[in-house]
């Protein structure tokens, strides 16, 4: 799973002197003082529940916003976009795959997968620039994910928590994101699956140029990246009893 050329690629995340808190009289969830991301790297990013991880993500992915300091994700800081541009840079570069999933249920699954190139002109046009085209490559994304072409016209709520796992991995590496973040997207597998995802993400990510940024509380996964970021070392904040996971 390593990419032993990724320190010397050029980073597509930088993380600067960042505190961040969900309201001006709560203490800061997270102080980060320095954080890269390297362009092509499998990154790990580990800590409890309630450590502030999503926080991180929804930084990276422009969501929220510090209160100090500058998030910069291929070569854009963040808190300089309005919140229209912030929305439009995330479905043009980034592919995110949530704990939850967050498939659209009555949906078929081939249209779940096409649903970020419906937002983003670049995805549409990478992942193909007619509608057959685009399904075709959605097609083969679901069939390298060993989903059964037999489910590709099912709605989304029909599937199993597995199945319904891999259509998200699907729908998040359409269109060749530069940047694939991925929230707990592991929590329901057994170890086997858990490592046959991990080696299908990779590849496919790996295929397409794509960064990954993987996030979770368990430590078991951590052998299968290249790079393991442990946050309760970086980040500075005090606080406790936090629950944001």
């Amino acid at each position: 799973m390593s990419n032993g050329s990724a320190h010397m690629k050029r980073p597509v995340i930088q993380i600067n002197n960042i505190h961040f808190r969900y309201n001006d009289n709560a203490d800061d969830i997270l102080q980060i003082d320095d954080l890269q991301v390297r362009e092509g790297e499998h990154s790990f990013i580990q800590g409890a529940s309630g450590s502030g991880k999503t926080s991180l993500l929804n930084l990276i992915t422009g969501i929220n916003r510090p209160y100090i300091g500058s998030v910069q994700v291929l070569d854009h800081s963040l808190q300089e976009l309005s919140a229209m541009q912030c929305d439009q840079f995330r479905v043009d570069f980034l592919g995110i795959i949530f704990q939850q999933f967050n498939l659209l249920p009555y949906l078929s699954v081939l249209d779940n997968v096409k649903l970020p190139c419906w937002f983003s002109k670049r995805r549409h046009r990478l992942a193909g620039s007619s509608a057959n085209e685009l399904k075709q490559t959605a097609k083969r994304l679901l069939i390298e994910l060993s989903l059964s072409e037999t489910l590709f016209n099912q709605p989304a709520n029909r599937l199993s928590v597995g199945q319904q796992q891999r259509v998200a991995v699907a729908r998040a590496l359409i269109g060749q994101p530069k940047i694939i973040i991925a929230d707990e997207p592991t929590s329901s597998l057994d170890t086997d699956n858990r490592k046959r995802f991990l080696e299908l993400l990779f590849l496919e990510a790996d295929e397409q140029k794509s960064t990954v940024v993987f996030v979770s509380h368990d430590p078991h996964i951590a052998r299968y990246f290249s790079r393991v970021i442990d946050l309760s070392k970086i980040n500075q904040a005090n606080f406790m009893g936090y629950k944001q996971e």
